[in-house]
Formats: C-alpha cells, sequence, structure tokens
C-alpha cells in the first residue's frame, strides 16, 4: 500500500494534480471502468444545485433507513473529518475502508492523473460498490455536467434552489448555472426540481433529452399552516407533515422536492408516510442553521453565498429579539463577499471579521471595507486574526441573551465547532 494512514493518502492527492479543480469526465470515467464496468446493483439517487443539497441528502437518508433499506450516502465538502463524506447507513466510513479504496483506485488508474475531489468520489463509489446497498445518494459537488460524480447515471436527478456561486466556473447568470446542473439529467428518467423559479434551461434540457421534469409548483406543491405542513404531488392528494426540524421555509421546499423524488421511486423504493414523519422530526445536518444545545445562543451556518446567507437572515428575523446580535465572518476571496453580507445588515448589530488560514481566504480588513461601503457609518466591525480569537474575545462579552452567528463559509464554520463553545 502506498500510505497506511489516511491523513498521508490526503497530503499525496493533493500535491498529484496540477489543479485543485479540473472539470471534466474522461479522466474519473477511465479510472472508474477499471474498477467497476458492471452497472450499479443499486438504484442511484444524485443531488445537484446551489443551496439545500446536503439537507435534501440528509432527509433521504432519513426517510430510507427509518423505512429498513441499506443506504449509502456520499457528501461534500467536510466539515470536522474527512470521513463525513462517505457513509453507509449512515455511519461513516472509518479510515481502514478508506485507505483500502484508494488503494485500489491508485492501483487502477495508472499514469492517470486525479484530483483530490475524483479521488474521494471514485473511493464512495468503490465502497458503495462492495457494500450491499439498496440506494446510494450522490451529492454533486460543482456544477453537475462535469462533476466526478455524473459518471454514474441516476434513477432519479434531484435539483435544489438555484442560485450565483462558483460563477468562474459555471457562469454568471442563473440561466447558463442551470445549464450546467441540468447535466445530471437522463433521458427517460424523472429529475425533480424543488427551485421555486425554475430557469427557463432546466426546462429546455429536460425537453431536449427527453427527461421527465417535475417541478415546485407544477407538478407538486406545498401549503404552510400554523403547526402543519401539506404536500401534495402528481394526484394531487394533500398529505400533513410536522415541519423539518431544520427551520426556514426553504428547509419546506427542500422537503418538498425530497417528497417527489420518493414519489417517483414509489414501485421499487417504497416508503410510508410514518417514516417521512420520523425522518423530519429528527433531521439533523452539523453546520447548517446549527443552534447548539448547551448555548443556544450560539447559531453555525455554512451560508457562503446570497441565496444561502438570505437564509440565514431569515432565521435571525424569526429569532429577532435578542439585546446584541454578533456575527464572526469569514469568507473566501472568490465569493460575492458584498452580496452575502447585505442579507443579514438588518439583524447583526457587531460584526466580528476574521482572517480565514486558507490560500483562498479573504482578509478581515478586507471584510470591513466592504461592510463599511455597505453601511456607511452605521457599521461596528472589528477585524481578528483567526475564528478563535474572535471567539475568546466574544466569550467575554455575550450576556445570557445575546446571540452570536458563526458563518460565512465551511472554513469559518468548521474551525468554530472544533474549537467549541
Amino acid at each position: 500500500m502506498r500510505y497506511q494512514k489516511l491523513d498521508e493518502w490526503l497530503r499525496w492527492q493533493e500535491t498529484l494534480h496540477p489543479q485543485l479543480i479540473e472539470l471534466g469526465l474522461d479522466r474519473v470515467q477511465q479510472v472508474f471502468q477499471r474498477l467497476h464496468l458492471k452497472p450499479p446493483p443499486f438504484t442511484v439517487i444524485t443531488i445537484g444545485g446551489t443551496n439545500g443539497k446536503g439537507s435534501s441528502a440528509a432527509l433521504l437518508e432519513s426517510i430510507f433507513l427509518f423505512a429498513g433499506y441499506r443506504v449509502g450516502t456520499y457528501t461534500s465538502p467536510h466539515l470536522l473529518r474527512y470521513n463525513e463524506r462517505i457513509r453507509i447507513n449512515s455511519q461513516e466510513a472509518d479510515d481502514e475502508e478508506i485507505c483500502a479504496a484508494f488503494q485500489r483506485i491508485d492501483e487502477a488508474r495508472g499514469d492517470i492523473s486525479l484530483t483530490y475531489f475524483e479521488f474521494a468520489t471514485l473511493a464512495a463509489l468503490d465502497l458503495f460498490y462492495h457494500m450491499p446497498l439498496d440506494v446510494v445518494l450522490l451529492e454533486v459537488g460543482l456544477g453537475g455536467r462535469l462533476d466526478a460524480v455524473n459518471i454514474i447515471d441516476s434513477d432519479v436527478a434531484l435539483i435544489t434552489s438555484i442560485g450565483l456561486d462558483h460563477t468562474d466556473w459555471l457562469g454568471d447568470d442563473r440561466e447558463s448555472i442551470a445549464r450546467e446542473k441540468a447535466g445530471i439529467m437522463r433521458a427517460d428518467r424523472p429529475v425533480v426540481c424543488s427551485d421555486r423559479d425554475i430557469p427557463q434551461a432546466l426546462y429546455d434540457e429536460a425537453n431536449h433529452i427527453g427527461s421527465d421534469l417535475y417541478c415546485l409548483g407544477r407538478d407538486f406543491k406545498y401549503i404552510q399552516n400554523d403547526d402543519h405542513w401539506l404536500w401534495s404531488g402528481k394526484n394531487e392528494e394533500q398529505h400533513a407533515f410536522p415541519f423539518p426540524a431544520l427551520v426556514g421555509e426553504h428547509q419546506l421546499r427542500n422537503a418538498a422536492g425530497v417528497m417527489m423524488v420518493l414519489e417517483c421511486l414509489a414501485e421499487s423504493l417504497p416508503v410510508c408516510y410514518e417514516n417521512m414523519h420520523q425522518a423530519l422530526q429528527n433531521l439533523h445536518v452539523t453546520g447548517r442553521q446549527q443552534i447548539m444545545v448547551n448555548k443556544p445562543g450560539w447559531v453555525f451556518d455554512v451560508a457562503h453565498n446570497a441565496q444561502s446567507a438570505e437564509a440565514l437572515a431569515d432565521l435571525l428575523r424569526v429569532r429577532k429579539g435578542q439585546p446584541r446580535t454578533y456575527a464572526i465572518i469569514g469568507i473566501l476571496n472568490d465569493k460575492d463577499i458584498a452580496a452575502i453580507l447585505r442579507p443579514m445588515l438588518p439583524y447583526v448589530s457587531d460584526w466580528y471579521c476574521v482572517d480565514l488560514a486558507v490560500p483562498r481566504g479573504a482578509r478581515a480588513s478586507q471584510l470591513q471595507k466592504v461592510l463599511q461601503n455597505l453601511s456607511p457609518g452605521e457599521v461596528n466591525a472589528t477585524a481578528f486574526d483567526s475564528v478563535i480569537e474572535a471567539m475568546v474575545q466574544l466569550e467575554r462579552l455575550v450576556i445570557e441573551d445575546d446571540q452570536v452567528v458563526v458563518f460565512g463559509s465551511f472554513y469559518t464554520v468548521a474551525e468554530a465547532l472544533q474549537r467549541g463553545v
């Protein structure tokens, strides 16, 4: 074996390919075919979109597990441990399993160079092929058409909300981004879209390839009531559900899309409404509007684009009433920083801007400047060298009814969660 420890494999993978990201399927497809020639022995659900992929994958995983199915789940990126990316029946793959998969991939690739993400995707698929699974959930990492997970044909594709993110790679408007995400569609297979404002590009691509497109508001609907929500699908029969444990109306859109996916698979993977209720009430995704049980005033959210920041702002609007709301904010330099910060301005009283210890991280002083430009003379923003430094300072200041929101990047939330509050 090339390496014995997982961290050794990961350090090597970071240096193997000349580019961190290289969209395209040729290299990863060749390696996968050397590993596995047979079609997947399980049902495949591919999940793309700008926001809501992780929550939708977690809900599908939970429902299928409550229904007694064996489930493999691949998501990215991870927050605290690489192993989070690959789950089998909700349990993270262990170091030994992942290292064994890496070794098989290394032997199969020959002189083909792979990126860090391609190695991860191949490892997940290889492990799933070695397990007796009923259904596999594959979350797209970037875009869809040229993302490594797209080497597998899905039985159902789910496209969540579509917003502006990764514009250097996917295009600078929703139609261009939607065309890339539409790449996970397959002919004569259903695709579900839970975006409330579906770009024309999705309709066009579905018509072009002959995919059955199910749209929120047209083919399936939901209605929000005081203590429950109603969902209806193709037959328009309404079903009452409890609100998801994850808060916000965007989570109802995610859940509505998940219910439509389940209806598309009702013959091959039937689930009962009790399973759906159980999953909705127990849903938890680390770092997604996560409110600490032991410190209810602390909220952690990986919101890192305008759309996800608006959803976080909605949460703060609902929680409004605290004496002060502090925000620890760290953002990557290639993001639209102003678009991420703008929705939060009405709900944050004090900004703690932090440097991120990664090459793409924006400087705290840069975040301060953007805030000052957005709201001249009205922003209380302080710069810190790290997330930890900001947390230490805040822990001396906050009183019982204050709240602290940590957001802006997976790196920001990961550093805060690793330290703990």
